[in-house]
């Protein structure tokens, strides 16, 4: 297998077999990300794709059950390259249960409905979006490039087609001035996007990304703890998913949690006063990653 430059999957895809068939975000112009900053976007030659494939195959066989197809938004790819990839993955893995990658509502948006459908068919079955805030105005100032109904639109494109989604939003992307407007626009759009899976994860300022440029102009001000605990409260209380697994697992928060929402909101909220009151440890510092 080969990899280009770093490599990034979320945290339920850590038994996956990665296949690098994208290199870089076709996108890569969000404000707090420096995931990909070091690539030029590109689709890797489909044989070096598909020879990766193979090489798995031969490796791991009957071992890979999950494959997270990567980098940033794979599901650009084309329907030729997905075809070939799909129909690969399920000749070289017997025990394949699942195909995922990483997808922003710009790319379902662009996928037809019989594609989606088709790709479905073929296995893929989890797209990961990212809408990171629910707020128009913190989504165009991160430079997202796509608004909460567009999101909305993608999410449900994507669910009749089959596919589930594990949508992510991120904590103190608003700011300390529109925390609460952030917090409870983003709850309002894990409602509407009712995805099978939730996470929160918390904003990291990366030296040389533009939010790092902008908080030195003094025009970015990162929440402090007890203000990223209270967005996360605000979310929880009001997210109203039919029926979502929720985490905060990721390396970047300092509360994890894990639960149904809405099902378990109470004790959620519960765990978060007690962190609130200081009566709930957080994850130290040094714990915290990217």
């Amino acid at each position: 297998m080969r990899y280009e430059g770093r490599i990034f999957r979320p945290p339920s895809e850590a038994d996956s077999y990665i296949l690098q068939a994208t290199i870089g975000c076709s996108w890569n112009k969000c404000t707090y990300c420096d995931m990909y900053r070091d690539k030029q976007f590109a689709v890797r030659a489909l044989d070096e794709t598909l020879a990766d494939v193979r090489l798995a195959g031969e490796t791991y066989g009957e071992n890979v059950r999950k494959v997270f197809v990567a980098d940033g938004d794979a599901l650009i790819l084309d329907m030729p390259h997905w075809r070939a990839i799909l129909g690969a993955c399920r000749d070289a893995f017997p025990s394949l249960r699942r195909v995922s990658c990483y997808a922003m509502a710009s790319n379902v948006l662009d996928k037809s409905d019989d594609e989606l459908r088709e790709l479905r068919e073929l296995g893929l079955e989890l797209l990961y979006i990212g809408p990171e805030s629910g707020d128009d105005a913190t989504l165009k100032r991160i430079a997202k490039g796509s608004t909460f109904a567009e999101h909305v639109t993608a999410a449900e494109r994507a669910h009749a087609a089959g596919m589930q989604t594990s949508v992510i939003f991120l904590l103190g992307a608003g700011g300390v001035e529109r925390s609460q407007e952030h917090a409870r626009a983003s709850a309002e759009l894990a409602t509407a996007m009712s995805p099978r899976f939730l996470s929160a994860l918390t904003l990291t300022v990366v030296p040389g990304t533009p939010i790092a440029r902008a908080e030195q102009k003094g025009l970015f001000t990162l929440p402090d703890i007890p203000t990223t605990l209270r967005e996360l409260r605000t979310f929880v209380e009001h997210a109203a998913p039919a029926d979502a697994i929720f985490r905060t697992n990721h390396a970047s928060n300092r509360l994890p949690i894990a639960g149904r929402l809405p099902r378990d909101r109470d004790a959620i909220l519960a765990a978060i006063d007690g962190a609130l009151q200081g009566d709930v440890p957080l994850r130290p510092e040094w714990m915290r990653g990217l």
